[in-house]
């Protein structure tokens, strides 16, 4: 598609929210000539953040509404990843034949970069993230974008042929991909647990989003699976690109694997330190796996180890992913907001080896607390319960709770500032107070982002008397 074919064409965008891909597409089809519209269910108070992205730009708000004719009456439709398919208004748009794209669709369609794309059910962001310091140490001109919050849109005519252009990829952006009929050059799948089924609808739905990543790759093409999946793992043959795993538990022939303390790539039977489990700054297991995926897309590009390894050690992490947000009186406070889902918790419980203070509760987005339920009560002293799936989560807890034990004490609050105000007057010098809350956010906060900051401020408030 040439960019200039939007020049005065009359075009909706659906869905504003905070992602940041629908700032980006707006001012790059303004910046084509196009006419915008941009529309949303959301009243404007809910939206202050992305109206103030388009301040001085060229667009028409709908807000609190959507009109019908904004998707009959205009040239083409572009719809959020947040929209589902079967919208009214998406109905009535391909019923009168107007064209619906997307803004991922758009960008992979134009850009001429070479794309490495990350997806998974957890650590797409970081993982994205350290791809994109590794690759910037050894190239400048690397672009970073997707669904971590940035349009590369608007940076298109600063991508040149071959230029490395790392994308976080959610499975609502992915399921779309065949009208695109493009991959990554590089793509990676992290790992596959239970999420947005309120969405796709079952595991296999899921599962079929995530696979969109491969399908379009050829044999020159690198394909980058989680070897410590077995489900995940017995899909290597299927794909046409050229496969590689990452493993923390077996030796891998070509890919990357932990040897003691070691993190080594094999490729064409040899084998090369990368560095060593001290060089990696982040909590937890699970941000092992994260660093062997970065590496061997980082392998794949052809990126020196000792250009990885200093990339590594400075690596700072990322916002709301086991953020330690300060110490107060001997208690940590950790910011682990983007914990949507309980497998996110369970990786942040297994993370932390001190005693534990966790507030949880969310959004209900239809996943089981079983397991959530049996790691709680062995791993925490006290869990404070917001949202709607606090009585879920409550429940899951009882059953899992051994007999004769009164751990973990469960409170219920009512918002995150009674449950940052109870949970850090019940831990005590040498524990963690946890936000960790194995649910979106969506029942009260607009984004985990938003979740996580009002963690991080009702944490900053907070005296040295409150966390006695």
């Amino acid at each position: 598609m040439d960019s200039t074919a939007f020049a005065g064409k009359r075009i909706t965008i659906m869905g504003l929210g905070f992602f940041g891909g629908t700032i980006g597409l707006a001012r790059y089809l303004v910046a084509q000539g196009a006419q915008v519209t941009v529309t949303d269910l959301k009243p404007p108070h809910d939206l202050q953040d992305s109206m103030a992205a388009l301040d001085g730009l060229s667009v028409r708000l709908v807000l609190g509404r959507h009109e019908e004719a904004d998707f009959t009456d205009v040239d083409m439709v572009f719809a959020s990843p947040a929209v589902r398919e079967d919208s009214p208004y998406l109905l009535a748009a391909r019923a009168r034949g107007v064209p619906i794209d997307t803004e991922m669709n758009l960008f992979m369609r134009l850009c001429p970069g070479s794309v490495i794309g990350v997806t998974g059910s957890n650590g797409k962001t970081t993982t994205t993230s350290l791809i994109g310091a590794i690759l910037r140490a050894a190239n400048p001109r690397t672009q970073v974008g997707g669904n971590i919050g940035r349009s590369l849109l608007p940076e298109l005519a600063a991508i040149e042929p071959g230029d490395p252009v790392v994308l976080e990829l959610s499975s609502f952006q992915l399921e779309d991909l065949a009208a695109v009929g493009r991959s990554p050059h590089i793509a990676v799948l992290l790992n596959l647990s239970p999420n947005h089924l309120d969405r796709h609808g079952s595991m296999e739905q899921y599962l079929a989003a995530k696979m969109q990543i491969f399908a379009y790759q050829g044999p020159e093409d690198v394909a980058i699976l989680n070897a410590d999946d077995p489900g995940l793992w017995a899909l290597a043959g299927d794909l046409r690109g050229t496969c590689r795993g990452f493993s923390c538990d077996h030796v891998v022939s070509d890919g990357v694997y932990l040897a003691g303390d070691r993190l080594v790539v094999a490729r064409s039977g040899s084998e090369s330190e990368v560095c060593r489990l001290q060089d990696i700054p982040l909590l937890g297991r699970h941000n092992v796996a994260n660093v062997m995926a970065a590496v061997a897309a980082a392998d794949a590009w052809g990126v020196p180890a000792a250009v990885m390894r200093e990339a590594i050690r400075a690596f700072p992490g990322v916002e709301h992913r086991l953020e330690r947000v300060r110490d107060l009186a001997g208690v940590s406070f950790y910011n682990d907001s983007i914990a949507t889902s309980p497998t996110g918790a369970l990786a942040a419980l297994a993370a932390i080896q001190q005693p534990i203070w966790l507030i949880a509760g969310g959004y209900d987005k239809g996943l089981p607390f079983q397991a959530l339920g049996e790691a709680i009560v062995q791993r925490v002293k006290g869990v404070f319960l917001i949202g709607a799936t606090a009585p879920q989560i409550a429940q899951a807890i009882e059953t899992a709770r051994r007999p004769g034990r009164d751990l973990p004490r469960i409170t219920f609050c009512g918002d995150l500032r009674d449950a940052v105000r109870a949970a850090s007057g019940a831990a005590s010098a040498g524990e963690v107070v946890l936000l960790s809350p194995a649910c979106a956010s969506y029942d009260q906060f607009r984004n985990f982002v938003e979740r996580g900051r009002l963690f991080k401020q009702l944490v900053s408030e907070l005296d040295d008397s409150r966390a006695r």
